[in-house]
């Protein structure tokens, strides 16, 4: 008897214990999360590239044939304007040749007298003819070669051989011409903004060079076809740069600004990155059944502490905040108030 009478409260004191730790595992089922309710906010529909300054134009003076090089005229850093005279060549063969075009020019002055007096066929007044124009254009090519001038106005930026020296034809080019005003960034552009770009539209350059300025531009060409591997187009911008201060070889970063669309923001805090993958997804509460939902987002654009929503949530759906560690997809929560 005194042994029961004993073991009769350690018993009830085990059963009270075991129903408390039986109440305090079913109370820690129920996850703890903090909640915030998402809006609809205007986003700046700002796109940021990378690019390499180019020049405008580029041309490469050479000449069509080898030849030695008499004298170059231009030396690199200095500016030439369109039609002069860079370099001139041996100019033997074009003595050559336009000794010749004098002689068949006296030939066929003498055979169109004979034809006109009768004494001749058209034939042979025609073969003439015919000789003399063929000589008039290899005279004229070789003036052409003779005398090498730029196409285009801009700065010398390479001299790849000096006076006296063979040019012995393909290679290098004599002498690079670059315009440099404007120059010009090609960029890659996301597939989504094809029929958003046009040809006129602004842009802003920024350089490592120049940090604290800026130089405006505008969107010049856009390329008419999608790179399927890479899920791009080219566009080519150009940046006004008569100061000069815009180099080819500038590292540039191009911002194009579409205005601004109203979209869902959430909370960087509410955001999930799956392990494994690139899939971002936050935890909805359900207000009627006191559920957590997984929905799966398409970011946009980074805002501070916030993520612009592309689609995946609704405007004053409830996301979780704090307390992810637990859940899962269609758990109940209770809310931290």
């Amino acid at each position: 008897m005194k042994t029961m009478k004993y073991l009769l409260p350690v018993c009830c004191l085990s059963l009270l214990t075991a129903c408390s730790q039986k109440e305090e595992q079913q109370e820690e089922r129920i996850p703890l999360v903090s909640l915030q309710t998402v809006s609809i906010q205007p986003v700046a529909q700002t796109y940021n590239y990378t690019g390499t300054v180019k020049p405008f134009i580029e041309n490469k003076i050479t000449s069509a044939t080898p030849l030695r090089i008499n004298k170059i005229l231009v030396d690199v850093g200095n500016f030439v304007k369109a039609g002069q005279v860079v370099a001139r060549m041996d100019a033997s063969q074009y003595d050559q040749q336009k000794a010749q075009l004098e002689n068949l020019q006296v030939t066929y002055d003498r055979v169109k007298n004979l034809y006109e007096a009768g004494g001749i066929s058209k034939q042979e007044l025609d073969r003439a003819e015919t000789a003399l124009s063929i000589q008039k254009t290899t005279v004229a090519y070789m003036v052409q070669n003779a005398a090498l001038r730029t196409p285009i106005s801009g700065i010398v930026t390479q001299r790849n051989y000096d006076s006296g020296d063979m040019y012995p034809g393909g290679g290098l080019p004599i002498i690079v011409v670059q315009q440099l005003n404007p120059v010009k960034v090609v960029i890659n552009v996301t597939e989504e903004l094809f029929p958003r770009l046009q040809k006129g539209m602004a842009v802003e350059l920024s350089l490592d060079t120049y940090p604290d300025r800026i130089f405006d531009g505008k969107i010049y060409l856009i390329y008419p076809t999608i790179d399927p591997q890479t899920r791009t187009f080219a566009v080519e911008v150009t940046i006004p740069n008569k100061d000069l201060k815009v180099r080819p070889g500038m590292f540039g970063r191009v911002t194009i600004s579409l205005g601004t669309m109203n979209h869902v923001v959430v909370p960087d805090r509410a955001v999930i990155k799956q392990q494994g993958s690139n899939e971002r997804f936050v935890y909805v509460y359900n207000t009627a059944d006191s559920t957590v939902t997984r929905q799966v987002l398409n970011l946009g654009r980074r805002l501070n502490d916030m993520y612009e929503v592309i689609s995946g949530i609704n405007e004053n759906a409830q996301v979780v905040v704090s307390g992810h560690t637990r859940l899962v997809d269609g758990m109940k929560a209770e809310v931290n108030k």
